[in-house]
């Protein structure tokens, strides 16, 4: 079986009945489940016979059954639901890092399709889906009715067939129609590149290449900065979940002790606590983890567990707050059913479900522009001024100003934050 920390036949059913010839009585409660039971699985029976034989157009077994089935499974929650063989094959696919469709990661709000999250350099992102979009219409057909699997399933097709989107957008009065070619989704979980001498990681995803590949990219970012090296921001906005293992495996990369997350269910087996083993890949250097409304479930639960150890600044807006865990269970017929099973805490014992991980520092996207604020008089300027006596160029001795990234202000100011916080250190060694 599979555990998620969130992502996006035929049945037989046997009923024993037992006499009692030789056994010794039920309790009356349990008589009475037995038998509310049997009366329900009956009323099931009897309008399965009706449809079959009396709706307007001829319906097999099979799609009157696996409809049953996802109907009762998609009642549950929006994340529990049925896999059919294709759809099976599809999800193990996802997880190894590539599959077919728009990029984009979807949960059910109301009736609609909401956006998790675009997934990076994929026909949704490119197109400006963006998370906490809802989608209305799929090619000029409602929404509404639709189940989260059949929703996907056609938003899915050949490769390079076109898709007309209808989004519904918050702040925005007038619907969107958004067209889109599918193409096969090749995740790269990983990104990494220096910022002058703070180290960048993005994490995209977490498939079950994730945390080996950003254990690499540190490893590279350490050797090219040496010395150099202030700090690191792991950004996990718009990073929708995945595989519950790989976000322990990136959370433990950072801690060298503790709880990383536990997680509680109705049977025994579903009680788990993750502890971190010693080592940190960056050696105590401070980080920051950005995080927004698109980043979900494994995202959280990385951001939850360095937010309680103290490990990390989060920075950003409230995550989304899915707080469960999703195990997929084949059965017979190759396909799957992807139940909730558990929900998953925090260090400190706290459900983050509906509610999300609260940033330590709150900070918006934005975009901004650079101010003149040197016009005026200074005393540079001033006749007769006293000349300086500080031997040396004190411009150049100075901190050198970090590039203003306009585009990305949330990364701008995790930037900020690192580089205060490295000054401040190395200013405190010098008084020490």
């Amino acid at each position: 079986m599979t555990r998620l920390a969130g992502r996006i036949g035929t049945a037989v059913v046997v009923v024993l009945m037992i006499t009692g010839c030789m056994m010794p009585p039920p309790s009356a409660q349990a008589q009475s489940g037995s038998g509310d039971t049997i009366r329900q699985l009956k009323l099931f029976g009897d309008v399965f016979e009706r449809v079959r034989k009396e709706y307007v157009e001829e319906v097999t077994d099979q799609e009157l059954v696996e409809s049953a089935i996802n109907g009762m499974l998609t009642s549950l929650d929006p994340h529990s639901g049925y896999l059919d063989a294709g759809r099976y094959r599809d999800m193990q696919v996802q997880t190894r890092g590539e599959f077919g469709g728009l990029g984009i990661e979807v949960t059910m709000e109301n009736g609609l399709v909401k956006v998790v999250s675009p997934i990076d350099d994929t026909p949704a992102f490119d197109a400006g889906i963006q998370a906490g979009d809802l989608i209305t219409h799929i090619d000029g057909e409602p929404v509404l009715g639709l189940s989260l699997s059949e929703a996907v399933e056609r938003m899915r097709g050949p490769v390079n067939s076109e898709i007309e989107l209808k989004i519904v957008r918050e702040n925005r009065e007038e619907p969107l129609s958004v067209n889109l070619a599918r193409a096969i989704i090749k995740i790269s979980p990983v990104r990494a590149r220096a910022e002058d001498d703070i180290g960048y990681v993005r994490l995209t995803t977490f498939n079950e290449q994730t945390n080996d590949i950003m254990r690499e990219e540190v490893a590279k970012l350490r050797d090219q900065l040496g010395d150099r090296f202030r700090g690191l921001v792991l950004d996990l906005r718009n990073n929708p979940g995945g595989l519950l293992d790989q976000a322990v495996a990136v959370a433990d990369a950072y801690l060298d002790q503790g709880e990383i997350v536990s997680t509680r269910g109705r049977r025994s087996e579903s009680i788990q606590r993750f502890n971190a083993r010693s080592g940190d890949i960056i050696d105590g250097l401070p980080m920051v983890v950005l995080i927004n409304g698109g980043s979900a479930s494994a995202s959280e639960i990385v951001a939850g567990a360095l937010q309680d150890h103290r490990r990390s600044i989060i920075m950003g807006t409230q995550s989304f707050g899915k707080g469960s865990v999703q195990t997929i269970m084949p059965i017979s017929g190759e396909g799957a059913i992807r139940l909730t099973t558990a929900r998953y805490y925090t260090p400190s014992g706290t459900s983050i479900q509906a509610k999300g991980i609260a940033p330590d520092i709150e900070v918006h996207q934005a975009t901004i522009e650079l101010q003149d604020d040197t016009s005026g008089r200074r005393e540079a300027d001033l006749r007769g001024r006293l000349d300086g006596e500080q031997p040396g160029d004190q411009a150049a001795s100075g901190e050198a100003e970090p590039t203003l990234d306009s585009t990305d202000y949330q990364l701008a100011r995790a930037i900020d934050v690192l580089r205060g916080i490295a000054l401040y250190e190395a200013r405190a060694t010098q008084r020490g």
